[in-house]
């Protein structure tokens, strides 16, 4: 078989000149390293921090606007005034906690998944999904259970959103074994 322009089987063509041990033309395929998530974890849980500080101000907020401005008795009583009783401090409270566990929840896969930000969007879009669904099941006026789904859907999101952005910007991928 004679090398004639353009014939594919011609040695030297796409060889580049690499030559393995055998004089044989070598694959230009060079391993890569493996890439892996570096994460500041002072500025992933700074974020956190700061999602947190927002969710319990969304929980708050959110019960004063429909105590104040639509009046309604949310989880608690109209007698209590705007800012309730300790049932707003629980609500506080607790979502001040679902922001602290998000932050725990991006660190976690941040170091043991690929695509660690889909994972965390799913788990916490369904987690909200459930709290948004729950006032739902147990009795009090519709209105009052809407205005809760309304408060958990919103502290759902700052969440998600801000624990999210706090986890995007706290990693990098790096290759294996450089710095």
């Amino acid at each position: 078989m004679c090398g004639m322009n353009g014939d594919y089987r011609a040695p030297g063509r796409d060889d580049y000149g690499r030559r393995d041990d055998y004089g044989r033309p070598s694959s230009a395929y060079t391993p890569v390293a493996p890439v892996q998530t570096e994460v500041n974890v002072g500025r992933l849980w700074a974020g956190g921090v700061a999602a947190a500080v927002v969710a319990g101000l969304v929980a708050l907020v959110g019960l004063l606007v429909a105590r104040a401005a639509f009046q309604l008795a949310v989880l608690s009583p109209a007698k209590a005034g705007a800012f309730g009783d300790s049932s707003t401090t629980a609500l506080v409270a607790a979502a001040v906690c679902a922001a602290l566990l998000a932050t725990g929840l991006a660190h976690v896969l941040l170091i043991s998944t690929p695509s660690p930000l889909s994972y965390f969007s799913w788990i916490v879009g369904l987690l909200t999904t459930a709290a948004v669904v729950l006032p739902f099941l147990g009795s009090g006026s519709v209105p009052v259970r809407l205005a809760q789904a309304v408060i958990h859907l919103v502290i759902g999101m700052a969440i998600g959103g801000l624990v999210s952005n706090a986890a995007y910007s706290a990693s990098r991928l790096t290759l294996s074994g450089s710095r």
